[in-house]
């Protein structure tokens, strides 16, 4: 599951109201993306911003909140990037990761995202490394 308090009560009330979630993310396009653990093999929900593509499809970006590490959930989908699980809205699906690569795709998507959510871009900055664009898609 998530062991952080904070992400518990998101997931709970995203859960709880078929995808919507108030406070700080009242309007922000929210997922849970549900990965198997690297190491462990146990099963992580994570609250995550997306950005959907024309398609549809939610992007996300392993920022860790500007850290200059990426994010458990980055590591995790590396390890299975085929046995992901993604609530979307009151949706919910097998996916699996297909990581961003082509530069022209990478560099529009950030631009999105940013006008988006300009604090994006902070993070992105701080990191002070490349940022992994992670493309979920829908499986079966």
């Amino acid at each position: 599951m998530n062991s952080n308090p904070f992400n518990l009560r998101v997931i709970e009330e995203f859960r709880a109201n078929g995808g919507a979630v108030g406070g700080e993310f009242a309007g922000t396009p929210l997922l849970l993306l549900t990965t198997r653990g690297a190491r462990s093999g146990a099963l992580r929900t994570t609250p995550l911003v997306y950005l959907p593509d024309a398609d549809g499809r939610p992007h996300v970006f392993a920022l860790n909140g500007g850290a200059p590490v990426a994010p458990a959930w980055y590591h995790n989908l590396r390890a299975h990037p085929a046995s992901l699980r993604v609530e979307l809205g009151g949706d919910a699906f097998p996916a699996r990761a297909v990581e961003v690569t082509d530069p022209a795709e990478y560099e529009e998507l950030w631009r999105r995202q940013t006008a988006a959510e300009p604090k994006f871009a902070a993070f992105r900055e701080r990191a002070g490394r490349p940022v992994p664009v992670v493309r979920l898609e829908r499986r079966g």
